[in-house]
């Protein structure tokens, strides 16, 4: 995955990004996960666009990046575990029907992670984490 290589220009420094709430971290680690994953698929299958979402959708989905937090974890630094762990304790989402709360805030997790280091700069890491995500997380255990 190359996506972000150069995306944006305005590196924010540890200490602002420390700033944001978990939550706004993962409402941008969102958006920068979601367009990985598209531009995964967009690679590897030549599909119509009904079938690119419906696999969009299981690797975006609770189910599916509760199992990538449990992959990351013996790949991340320290600090980002303390992102992550910020992440999974944030509360004031409400947790979605399809989801339970341990998979949410995993996935809260996740997202807040990618949102942490989109603003850092950090965007070899994020393609290197969004990898082993891919290389290493089922889909098929998704429903």
């Amino acid at each position: 995955m190359t996506l972000f290589t150069d995306m944006h220009e305005n590196i924010l420094t540890e200490h602002d990004v420390n700033m944001y709430g978990s939550l706004a971290l993962a409402f941008l680690g969102d958006s920068v996960y979601d367009t990985l994953v598209r531009e995964h698929l967009l690679k590897i299958a030549d599909m119509p666009v009904a079938k690119l979402h419906s696999a969009k959708i299981r690797l975006v989905c609770a189910e599916f990046q509760s199992l990538a937090y449990e992959v990351l974890l013996p790949h991340i630094t320290e600090k980002e575990l303390a992102v992550l762990k910020r992440g999974r304790n944030a509360t004031g989402n409400k947790v979605p029907k399809h989801a339970d709360t341990a998979q949410y805030r995993k996935a809260t997790a996740v997202e807040s992670l990618f949102g942490y280091l989109y603003l850092l700069g950090r965007n070899a890491r994020i393609n290197e984490l969004f990898g082993i995500i891919i290389e290493n997380t089922p889909v098929d255990s998704v429903d």
